[in-house]
């Protein structure tokens, strides 16, 4: 099993358990069945990529973070991430044109697939040991692998010591639940994250701009996150972790890039039904 596999499990059910949906219920809603379902959940075999699509748009994430780690995981799982075979010359053929530069979207893609992996491999790293059974080439995607030793992931840190620290890295994103989520007049989205695992709440953005930020407050220091490039732009970026715990208001405010556009701001009690409060 590849390192960034779990990841991606873990990823596929916090969106599964989102949705609300039961796996017969999600079977009814994609091309997939309930046991394949269950095997992509529990980490028995690696879904097809349209199926991770499917459970996004499902549970209106944005799918951009999730392909990529599906590369990942996908090329570790079928082996292509460990190829054996010699690279090829570093430079051209003789008599062959130089190979083109990339562009600027090949580059873009490159770079996300970067960010992914240095999130993953800064989670799994330290927090489980892996081990790496022999990959068959010629199995089918879909077909379950050998049992891997004990899995676990847990949050890393819990209440004061969360402040201040990444909920992806801390492992905190495993149970977390959405305290609200909403749309501002931009077309971005905002949402508020509360794991009680680690007793700490975030925000995290999507549909943005170069330039808007939002921030989050739990009556300590403020939070804050901004859309720097393309890449944050087109996945999403969150804020670091503010302590909250049951009754917890959690204040965020969205600021779009534009100097005269308004500020929108909304609150939600950690504890209460999945709705915020507009001001």
């Amino acid at each position: 099993m590849s390192a960034a596999h779990p990841r991606l499990t873990a990823a596929l059910r916090e969106l599964k358990d989102r949705t609300g949906l039961s796996l017969a219920a999600l079977a009814e809603r994609t091309a997939y069945s309930k046991s394949s379902w269950e095997r992509y959940l529990n980490g028995k075999a690696m879904p097809p990529r349209q199926a991770v699509q499917a459970l996004c748009r499902i549970a209106r994430e944005p799918e951009g973070r999730l392909l990529a780690l599906w590369d990942i995981a996908e090329s570790q799982w079928s082996g292509r991430a460990a190829d054996p075979r010699p690279a090829p010359p570093s430079g051209p053929e003789p008599g062959q044109p130089p190979p083109r530069p990339r562009t600027g979207a090949e580059r873009l893609r490159g770079r996300a697939l970067l960010v992914v992996l240095a999130s993953v491999y800064a989670v799994i790293a330290g927090a489980v040991a892996l081990t790496l059974p022999t990959l068959d080439r010629t199995a089918a995607a879909d077909q379950p692998r050998p049992a891997a030793s004990g899995y676990v992931l847990a949050p890393r840190c819990h209440g004061a010591a969360c402040e201040g620290r990444d909920p992806m890295r801390m492992v905190c994103a495993v149970d977390a639940d959405t305290l609200t989520t909403y749309r501002t007049t931009t077309g971005a989205h905002v949402e508020l994250r509360y794991s009680a695992g680690c007793g700490a709440s975030w925000a995290r953005m999507w549909g943005t701009r170069i330039g808007d930020r939002t921030h989050i407050t739990v009556g300590g220091p403020p939070r804050e996150a901004r859309t720097v490039d393309e890449v944050d732009a087109q996945t999403y970026v969150y804020t670091l972790m503010a302590t909250a715990r049951p009754g917890s208001v959690v204040h965020s405010c969205f600021r779009p890039a534009a100097a005269d556009a308004e500020r929108e701001c909304v609150d939600a009690r950690v504890g209460a039904a999945a709705a915020g409060t507009r001001r």
